[in-house]
């Protein structure tokens, strides 16, 4: 029977060894950005393939958890008379967090999962080998294009999804909680602030650069063939997942920590 510090001990170095690899990956990708070859055709397809094509899903599920948010806080409040405050907490709950954390996950689950089978197809294929015999920089042509792409299209969807879900916060306390729709918006505007806002958008482009990197360092090291690319997919999912709601953690800390 194996030791089971003996156990441990390798989880942890491999686990090191695995930071390791994923944070050269990561500094090798961050200085691609500004070494030319710029393909500008390949990173406006990944902004079309990454934010328009995720708009869908991210607005319906915003509408769904901003519509159901202000249902249960009525519900919460209606037990100690404070209905007024429906307003005011779906637009920060919407703006700081929810709005942000659900549609990166949303845009993980499809992105991380697309950008991992496609690069991994590549990988197992040999085309990415291809690439550098044809004096292609593979990080250039097909990661940096991704990460850009991302971190610009992740705050614009975000900033979209953080309007649908406070419109459906209202929708729900105006049609059907009986909350009037001028003094809705007025609370709302008078509880968001800037502050709010610039975290929300700073999360999101975080959001973006997590879900590329997962997605493209997977993707580009698998091994394996089909099943290789299948565990690359899983892989980038999760753990685009974890260190979302890791990032989340931090900024909302840093950003918000030290208020009252």
């Amino acid at each position: 029977m194996s030791n089971p510090l003996a156990i441990i001990g390798r989880v942890f170095l491999n686990s090191l060894a695995e930071i390791g690899r994923l944070s050269r990956f990561a500094g090798v990708a961050i200085s691609h950005t500004v070494t030319p070859p710029i393909y500008w055709r390949s990173m406006l397809q990944q902004m079309w393939l990454i934010g328009y094509n995720s708009l869908p899903v991210v607005g319906l599920t915003a509408l769904f958890t901003g519509a159901a948010l202000a249902q249960q806080i009525f519900v919460g409040g209606s037990r100690f008379n404070a209905e007024s405050v429906v307003p005011g907490v779906v637009v920060i709950a919407i703006v700081r967090e929810l709005g942000p954390v659900l549609g990166g996950l949303m845009v993980a689950g499809r992105v991380s999962s697309a950008m991992a089978a496609e690069l991994g197809t590549m990988r197992v294929t040999e085309q990415i080998d291809a690439l550098t015999t044809l004096s292609t920089d593979p990080i250039n042509y097909l990661v940096v294009p991704r990460l850009i792409a991302a971190i610009v299209t992740l705050p614009l969807l975000v900033l979209v999804a953080n309007t649908i879900g406070v419109l459906g916060g209202f929708l729900i306390g105006t049609e059907r909680l009986g909350l009037n729709a001028g003094t809705y918006l007025q609370v709302t505007a008078d509880f968001l602030e800037q502050s709010d806002v610039v975290s929300s958008l700073v999360k999101a482009a975080v959001f973006g650069f997590i879900i590329a990197l997962m997605g493209s360092y997977h993707g580009y090291n698998s091994r394996g063939g089909a099943q290789g690319v299948g565990k690359a997919t899983t892989n980038a999912v999760v753990s685009a997942f974890i260190l979302i709601l890791l990032a989340n953690l931090i900024i909302t800390v840093i950003v918000f920590g030290g208020q009252s």
